[in-house]
Formats: structure tokens, C-alpha cells, sequence
């Protein structure tokens, strides 16, 4: 992973310096040793603060809307097929963009390296590729697989390589064939509506209303937000459980057709909620009755934002 971390340094000192554009969109390391944050390198020598690992959970998409001038943005395939979202729904034109694609085999769960750590503070996580090493305040160093410190989201993605690209900053890596990708959405299918208010119930008992999920992902850009209306008012603004169901069930099917399952959200939620066990859902029902996934084409509008004749109807009865 130090190779890829070296290769996009070099490539966005490259395109700085020959004024190709205007900044690079892309991760440095955070305040605490499992978290990076977005940055902004806007010369050369900005650039060397990019770093990319295990802990670069962030879908920087979210950031390139409004920035003046050429872009350039490391892009993983999440952030890649979000930028295409973004094409498509005229928020970013491409030409304004030179993407960085990195071949992506997975960021590492926040809750998974603390558990690691056995209740010690990390101080230094180090992505060596198929293994991670987490060094603790304790003094100990725990090696494990990549595999089983994985987030849910990059479990059950199929689409490690960016989909859009100028220029990769490493070989491709290959994409999984999962047998069953929707195991769990299918697992609450089954379930009777009492259980599947109860599970839900449950799920969202500590939401906080603090619109970390809303404000991480890069779908969520309307001007206003229907929670922020005032006249009139959607939704109401308290922790009751009606008014907390209400948010994540409308921000879910705003979502539907447009989300590329990218974890973000709950990447960012500070009260770990599972909140794509929502969206999961809506991904699994365009694959199944349109045939489609988000963020593949340019050219395509989402599938609940075009009509056609064809469209399945079974739903009507």
C-alpha cells in the first residue's frame, strides 16, 4: 500500500506542477492513527501530506462540488461511481476533473481495529496490504488479516476498480464473485413485520439526529433538506421514534437508484448505526426487478429518475 501512497504523491506533484490542476482532492492522515481526513493540495508541495490506507473510509466525492477550476481527486471505485452520479445529475462536468483511480481492496472498520487493540489506544496502524499491523498504547503490536478487519460495505463490493479514470495509481486488483451479495437484506425479508419492527426498532434506538450519515454522503446535496423545512415542516426535529424512522426511511428511498453502497455513512455515524441496512434494500430491488446499479454510466440516468415502457410493474396490484 506504501507503493500506491508513493505513486499518487508523485502523480498529483505532477499535475500541480504542470498546471494541470488547479488541486487534488484527496486523504491525510487524521488527529487519531485509524482515521484520515480530506485535503486539499493545492502545490506541489501540499501534496506531499496525501497519504492512502486501510483507514480512508471517506467518499471524497462529497467535496468536489463548488471547488473553482480543474479538479483532481483520488477516486476509489465507490468515489469513482459516485463522480459519475455527480456527471449525471450536473453537479460536476468531467472535463473539469482528472481522476486518480486507485484499485481498491478495501478500507479497514473503525470498531474492528479497536476491538483489535483489546481496549488499548491505537497509535500506529500500518496497511501492509493483505495484513494489517495496529500498534497499541499498551506496547504491542497485533498482526491480522485485512480480510477480518474489513467494513460490511467492502465485504460485498464487486466493483474495486474505478469505473472512470484519467490514470491509475496501481495495477488492478480483481473482482470478487459473490455467491450472495444481499444475504442480509434477504435475512430481513423473511422476517414477520413484528420482527422486522423490532429489528428496526432496535437499530435505530441511539440515532442522535446528528446528520453525520446525511452530511458524509455524497448524494445528499439538496439546497435544503426536507428535515430542515420549516414550511412546512416534514419531519419533526426531536429524537422521537417516529420522527428518527421517518428520516432515515425518506433519506433511504431518496437514495434509491443513485446510492453505490460506498459505507460512508456509516463510516461516519458516531453512534455505529448499521443505517445501510435501508439502503441495502433499494440497491437489491434495482438490481432485481431494473437490472441496474448506480454510478456505472454517464450516460444513464438513475433508474427512479427516467420512464420507460418496460419499466417492471409488478409492483402495481
Amino acid at each position: 500500500m506504501k507503493e500506491m501512497e508513493t505513486r499518487i504523491r508523485q502523480m498529483a506533484k505532477d499535475l500541480l506542477a504542470q498546471k494541470k490542476v488547479d488541486q487534488v482532492v484527496g486523504f491525510c492522515q487524521g488527529s487519531l492513527a485509524a482515521v484520515t481526513r480530506p485535503f486539499l493540495a493545492r502545490n506541489p508541495k501540499e501534496a506531499e501530506h496525501l497519504v492512502f490506507n486501510c483507514n480512508c473510509r471517506m467518499n471524497l466525492a462529497t467535496f468536489v462540488p463548488g471547488l473553482k477550476g480543474r479538479t483532481g481527486i483520488v477516486a476509489k471505485g465507490c468515489d469513482s461511481r459516485n463522480l459519475v452520479i455527480q456527471m449525471t445529475e450536473n453537479r460536476v462536468k468531467r472535463e473539469d476533473l482528472y481522476i486518480i483511480g486507485v484499485p481498491c481492496s478495501g478500507m479497514a472498520d473503525k470498531n474492528k481495529l479497536r476491538a483489535a487493540a483489546g481496549g488499548w489506544d491505537l497509535i500506529r496502524v500500518n496497511d501492509r496490504g493483505e495484513q494489517i499491523e495496529v500498534e497499541t498504547t499498551q506496547g504491542t503490536t497485533h498482526t491480522l488479516s485485512r480480510q477480518d478487519l474489513l467494513q460490511d460495505n467492502c465485504v460485498t463490493c464487486i466493483r474495486h476498480n474505478p469505473v472512470i479514470y484519467d490514470a491509475l495509481a496501481g495495477p488492478a486488483v480483481p473482482e470478487p464473485d459473490l455467491l450472495d451479495r444481499f444475504a442480509d437484506v434477504t435475512a430481513v425479508q423473511k422476517m414477520d413485520p413484528g420482527e422486522k419492527q423490532a429489528y428496526f426498532q432496535h437499530l435505530l434506538k441511539d440515532c442522535i439526529r446528528c446528520y453525520a450519515c446525511r452530511d458524509a454522503c455524497p448524494l445528499c446535496y439538496c439546497p435544503t433538506c426536507f428535515v430542515d423545512e420549516s414550511s412546512p415542516q416534514w419531519v419533526g426535529k426531536t429524537p422521537d421514534p417516529v420522527d428518527v424512522t421517518t428520516y432515515h426511511l425518506v433519506r433511504a428511498f431518496h437514495d434509491t437508484g443513485r446510492c453505490t453502497d460506498c459505507g460512508a455513512c456509516e463510516a461516519a455515524c458516531p453512534m455505529n448505526i448499521r443505517v445501510r441496512s435501508f439502503t441495502r434494500k433499494t440497491i437489491m430491488d434495482c438490481v432485481n426487478h431494473f437490472g441496474e446499479e448506480a454510478g456505472l454510466n454517464p450516460d444513464q440516468r438513475p433508474v427512479l429518475d427516467r420512464f420507460q415502457v418496460n419499466d417492471p410493474n409488478d409492483f402495481f396490484r
